[in-house]
């Protein structure tokens, strides 16, 4: 059994600091009025489903926030101001390189005169300075925000908040929705309140999620030029299952990319035709990112969109 979205929203608390979060988006939007290339939304990483309200246990999503925190440079890179809403410890913009090192490996002890100090090691020195000097740069010229959130609820809030902001931007905005969002989460008035016990197997009462797209695109940011996702593991789901999105949510864009192979080749998919972007191997082993290729593309199609004021083919 599902619920529609506006039952969502009526019985799933909000974030204790939506309000906060939500003066620190209309701050940034208002910032950005002279910005002529526009405002990108990116949605990163996972949403977690707890289980109980006293939260011990919880279903996630597999999401590292790898596509969401690269795409977010390529477009701080061109030009565009960025509000990267990302799940709590996944991946962010410039930080993302060193999320695999161990800290401790990073630094290197030094002492003088008895005082010990840590310094960055020479080996990624260089490396580090270069990544801080960007993202300093981003925030400086206030270019980058930054909102986290972990569970589902906190995630679709948030969502709603940052979409009835950037509403005001019309076409000039972008959302750029790669968090993998989950299709099912437990209602709170069915939760239990403690920790559910192991005494024998639980019933879980999941209900499906309503389908947020709807809301966003016709009522939320209705001038927005809006890109979904789509993940499969079976290849004959994978175009049908985005045609049918745009069919279904009337937005702009669909990328879509199977589970094995998102880091080399992703489809896009709009209403009028769909074309692939790849990586060969040549380029993997170099190191070559593809989220470059694909914002590049899409910065286009919304250059046109802008101008146009259509749905971009």
């Amino acid at each position: 059994m599902g619920t529609n979205w506006e039952e969502f929203y009526a019985n799933q608390p909000p974030p204790n600091d939506l309000d906060k979060s939500t003066e620190l988006l209309k701050d940034f939007v208002e910032h950005q009025s002279e910005n002529v290339k526009g405002v990108v939304l990116v949605t990163s990483g996972g949403t977690t489903i707890p289980l109980e309200l006293n939260t011990v246990r919880f279903v996630d999503n597999f999401s590292a926030g790898t596509r969401g925190s690269i795409s977010a440079e390529y477009f701080l890179k061109n030009g565009y101001a960025v509000i990267f809403m990302y799940r709590a410890k996944s991946l962010q913009p410039f930080s993302r390189r060193f999320a695999n090192q161990n800290f401790f490996d990073i630094l290197e002890l030094s002492e003088i005169d008895n005082k010990r100090s840590a310094i960055v090691s020479a080996k990624y020195s260089n490396h580090i300075a270069e990544e801080l000097f960007k993202y300093r740069q981003a925030l400086k010229q206030r270019k980058l925000l930054e909102i986290n959130f972990t569970t589902l609820s906190e995630y679709l809030w948030l969502l709603r908040s940052a979409c009835q902001v950037l509403a005001t931007l019309k076409h000039r905005a972008i959302l750029y929705l790669a968090a993998a969002a989950s299709d099912f989460y437990v209602p709170s008035n069915e939760m239990s309140v403690h920790k559910i016990p192991s005494t024998g197997p639980p019933t879980i009462p999941l209900q499906l999620v309503p389908k947020i797209l709807k809301p966003l695109v016709s009522l939320w940011v209705p001038k927005a030029f809006v890109i979904s996702f789509k993940l499969e593991t079976d290849e004959t789901l994978l175009i049908p299952k985005a045609r049918g999105a745009l069919e279904n949510y009337n937005h702009n864009l669909v990328i879509a990319n199977m589970l094995h192979t998102r880091k080399q080749q992703v489809v896009l998919v709009s209403r009028e035709n769909d074309y692939k972007i790849s990586l060969t191997n040549e380029q993997m082993n170099k190191g070559e990112e593809i989220e470059k290729y694909i914002i590049e593309d899409l910065i286009k199609k919304h250059q046109d969109f802008m101008k146009s004021g259509n749905k971009c083919s």
